[in-house]
């Protein structure tokens, strides 16, 4: 497991966080930094823009 990396649920480091992030729900946190995501959640799926690196997520609901 990547020690920077970051719980999408919560942006807390993963080695700090339990797992509070559900399955079915889209990321609201950037993985790589921890900063609250722009998410647009459509039928089809969602996809996540961070402010420092872009878009970074993608998929299906």
């Amino acid at each position: 497991m990547d020690p920077t990396a970051r719980c999408t649920g919560c942006g807390r480091p993963r080695a700090e966080c339990d797992g509070c992030a559900r399955e079915l729900d889209p990321p609201r946190f950037c993985p790589t930094c921890g900063t609250r995501l722009a998410v647009v959640v459509t039928p089809a799926g969602y996809r996540g823009r961070c402010r420092e690196h872009g878009p970074v997520v993608t998929g299906r609901s």
